[in-house]
């Protein structure tokens, strides 16, 4: 029977640029990989009614979010030739600017890679429990819509 392993995919505060080129330097060894499709999602610095976001505070149902990545990973790892998936997304305050998603997909192939991205971050932004509220500019907040 597979041990079922439930990774977490939780870091506190922006995801810094040195965490994304050492896991992208770490595959470097891996000469199966022909291809890594990778996605960052950075807080943008909207312009609203009310203000400019200045910053998203992320909060999540944390072990809720952690079960549900966990169905998805397996489930994409079922339907895609993936070698390999990592998934980083931020929690607490992340300043416009700063990366508060990192997803990283591999493969042999570029197709299956690319594929496979595009469903993981669909699948991140509209199933799991990870809520935002913008910090605008005036001190005030809203709750971020994803889209």
């Amino acid at each position: 029977m597979k041990e079922r392993k439930v990774k977490n995919i939780f870091m506190e505060g922006p995801i810094p640029a040195q965490k994304i080129a050492e896991d992208i330097q770490k595959h470097a060894t891996q000469t199966n990989i022909g291809a890594h499709s990778i996605f960052l999602g950075q807080v943008r610095a909207d312009v609203k009614e009310a203000g400019t976001v200045t910053a998203i505070a992320y909060t999540a149902y944390t072990e809720m979010a952690l079960e549900k990545m966990y169905e998805i990973r397996e489930s994409l790892f079922a339907k895609y030739p993936l070698t390999c998936m990592h998934v980083y997304h931020s929690l607490g305050t992340v300043s416009a600017g700063e990366i508060c998603l990192f997803v990283f997909v591999s493969s042999q192939h570029r197709k299956a890679a690319i594929d496979a991205c595009e469903e993981l971050v669909e699948a991140i932004k509209f199933q799991l429990p990870i809520w935002g509220k913008e910090i605008l500019n005036n001190q005030s907040t809203v709750w971020k819509e994803n889209k």
